[in-house]
C-alpha cells in the first residue's frame, strides 16, 4: 500500500522488528537462571571434638642463631656442620612434645642457608618452629 507520492519510486523498510528478539533472550536467560544449579561454597575442615586443658609449665626453647657468615648456634654452641643439625632436629621431633625452635638469622645471611634450615626441620618432622628477630629487616 502506497500513499504519498504517486511516483513508481518505492520505499523499501529496512529496520527490523526486535521486541521478539528481545523476548526469546529474556525467556531464554531466565530459563538458563533457572537450570543451573545452586553453588554451595563450603570448605571441610577436620576440627578438634575438645579442646585440651592448657599447659601451665613454661615451653622449652630451642634457640637456632644463624650469624651473618652463615655459621649455625644451637642454644649458644657452633653446629660444625650440617649432619650435626640434622641430628639435633632430629632428637627435637623425636620428642611427644616437641619443643619450640626459635630460629633467629642475621639480617646478612643469605637465604639459602636459612631455607637450608627450615626445609631439614620440616623434612625431619620440626612442628613448632618460627622465625625470631624480625624487627631487625624493617630498615
Amino acid at each position: 500500500m502506497n500513499v504519498g507520492s504517486g511516483g513508481g519510486e518505492s520505499d523499501v523498510m529496512v529496520e527490523i522488528n526486535t521486541t521478539p528478539l528481545i523476548d526469546v533472550m529474556l525467556v531464554l536467560l531466565i530459563m538458563f537462571i533457572i537450570t543451573i544449579p545452586i553453588q554451595t561454597h563450603a570448605v571441610k575442615l577436620n576440627m578438634p571434638i575438645g579442646t585440651p586443658p592448657p599447659s601451665t609449665r613454661e615451653p622449652v626453647i630451642v634457640r637456632i642463631d644463624v650469624d651473618f657468615d652463615g655459621q649455625i648456634g644451637w642454644n649458644g654452641e657452633i653446629v660444625p656442620d650440617r649432619a650435626t643439625l640434622e641430628a639435633k632436629l632430629a632428637q627435637v621431633a623425636a620428642e611427644p612434645d616437641q619443643p619450640e625452635v626459635h630460629l633467629r638469622p642475621n639480617k646478612l645471611v643469605e637465604y639459602k642457608t636459612v631455607a637450608m634450615i627450615m626445609a631439614s626441620a620440616q623434612r625431619l618432622g620440626v612442628t613448632k618452629i618460627g622465625l625470631v628477630g624480625n624487627e631487625q629487616f624493617m630498615n
